[in-house]
């Protein structure tokens, strides 16, 4: 097994989990969101180590989005469950229906060679940026230092909903282009 800091900041982010959780039952929205925060902050932190030292690999590859994706679903569960609102649960199914399905589209173009068509782009990126703050906000949900922490919070989960769907449909364009001739049907 692999064990260096990048792998071991991924594994933080999983064992994080469960502290998200019992914070947030515990009412203490403070830590909740801060918890989150750090995740989010440990996303960044271990890709640019791994690039920076040399040490990316393919589990690394594969881990890093997991561990994202287990961390936002959870948030985004809590974060429903507290607000009760059909909009925010509208939001949070459209986002975690996209995540599994680009997760699906990146292994099955893995599988056929062409992992590059659906690289993370730009429009993933702020993305992930607009929901991992919308989520910080919506854990947190109380007013902080006079602002409206709620009501950015929805914003830009609204914002991160259109990118969300923005970005779907960029990587499901790029996958199934007619230039991608695995996927058309050209096989040689």
């Amino acid at each position: 097994m692999i064990l260096n800091i990048p792998i071991m900041l991924t594994y933080l982010r999983i064992v994080a989990i469960p502290f998200l959780i019992a914070l947030h039952y515990f009412d203490y929205p403070f830590m909740t969101a801060f918890v989150f925060g750090m995740a989010g902050f440990t996303d960044w932190a271990d890709g640019y180590l791994a690039r920076r030292w040399g040490q990316e690999s393919r589990f690394g590859a594969f881990l890093d989005p997991v561990a994202d994706k287990l961390m936002v679903a959870v948030a985004l569960i809590l974060v429903v469950e507290a607000q009760a609102n059909p909009w925010v649960t509208i939001a949070a199914a459209i986002i975690l229906c996209r995540e599994l399905l680009i997760s699906a589209l990146r292994e099955w173009m893995a599988e056929i060679g062409q992992r590059s068509k659906v690289a993370v782009g730009q429009v993933g990126k702020f993305k992930t940026a607009a929901q991992m703050t919308s989520l910080i906000c919506l854990l947190y949900d109380k007013p902080l230092f006079g602002l409206p922490m709620h009501e950015i919070g929805l914003f830009l989960l609204a914002v991160a909903t259109v990118l969300t769907v923005w970005s779907m449909i960029q990587y499901l364009m790029d996958a199934f282009s007619p230039s991608n001739e695995v996927i058309a049907g050209k096989e040689n």
